[in-house]
């Protein structure tokens, strides 16, 4: 018997995954011959590109506008396909006690980003741009992921934090957070972006991967306790979960529009975060 075909990937410790922990606790990766090893990266998008570059990481299931700045910056990975076809819905939070109270007062304001070209940092400068602010004189202070933002609020060290609703809501719900507004990203939310030299010698294991991810995530919502699966492993209101899972969309269609690609590279230009757009082709992978 052949000997399975080890694959490494790397997410978000949140809801959205959790198709990847039950195919994998379901033995569906094993029945094609491959092993798939997950492995959380709770500070985000920046951190798990940085997973793909150091060899560390074979698959991130990272945001769209995080994995298109850092190919764009060298990161040496391409965009296989969709996970996620819903927008983003991301709360912009200060801490319990701060004396901003809307969206314009962040104005000049310091925002705690998990890294830098984090979904947490590009937000930031979406966010800016939408409220029609000089990205330019934007502070930021780097803080690891959910924990450091939590410190860094509590310490008034940072005013502002961005992170996704659901698995901030707890924190909003015992007072330590206030919630003063959201922001959905304008693009499909999540992608699945693959190392080049994984591309290369082992496409065929990366095929049955994503053959099995999709057809999980696509019949995910179908399952009868899938509600109460969230809710129990990710510590979530039954109800927020259940308002959450009516907004989402696992991808149904993998394929990654180049037009998509093209808005996401034009608005991370505008706002700085990359110095050019690239053709749409050069980030993406066909299977």
């Amino acid at each position: 018997m052949a000997k399975p075909v080890r694959l490494h990937v790397t997410g978000v410790p949140e809801h959205f995954n959790l198709p990847w922990h039950l195919a994998i606790e379901e033995g569906a990766f094993a029945e094609q011959g491959v092993e798939a090893v997950w492995q959380d990266a709770p500070g985000g998008t920046g951190a798990m590109m940085q997973q793909l570059e150091n060899g560390e990481a074979d698959i991130a299931i990272a945001l769209t506008e995080g994995v298109v700045a850092s190919i764009i910056k060298g990161v040496a990975a391409k965009i296989a396909q969709l996970f996620v076809q819903t927008p983003l819905s991301w709360g912009i939070h200060v801490a319990a006690n701060s004396e901003f109270n809307t969206v314009e007062d962040f104005k000049g304001s310091r925002f705690a980003i998990s890294r830098p070209t984090s979904g947490s940092h590009l937000m930031a400068f979406v966010l800016a741009q939408q409220s029609g602010w000089l990205t330019q004189k934007m502070s930021f202070v780097e803080v690891g992921g959910i924990e450091g933002a939590r410190q860094a609020l509590a310490k008034q060290e940072a005013d502002a934090f961005m992170w996704e609703k659901l698995m901030t809501k707890p924190l909003v719900d015992s007072g330590e957070f206030r919630r003063v507004g959201e922001i959905d990203t304008p693009w499909p939310c999540f992608v699945a972006a693959v190392r080049e030299d994984v591309l290369q010698s082992k496409s065929e294991a990366l095929k049955h991967v994503f053959q099995v991810i999709n057809t999980y995530a696509a019949s995910f919502k179908q399952r009868e306790n899938a509600q109460q699966l969230i809710s129990d492993r990710f510590k979530l209101e039954q109800n927020d979960v259940s308002e959450w899972l009516q907004k989402t969309e696992w991808a149904q269609n993998a394929q990654v529009s180049t037009a998509m690609l093209d808005e996401v590279m034009h608005t991370l230009e505008a706002v700085g975060a990359i110095s050019q757009k690239v053709p749409p082709e050069q980030l993406l992978v066909r299977f």
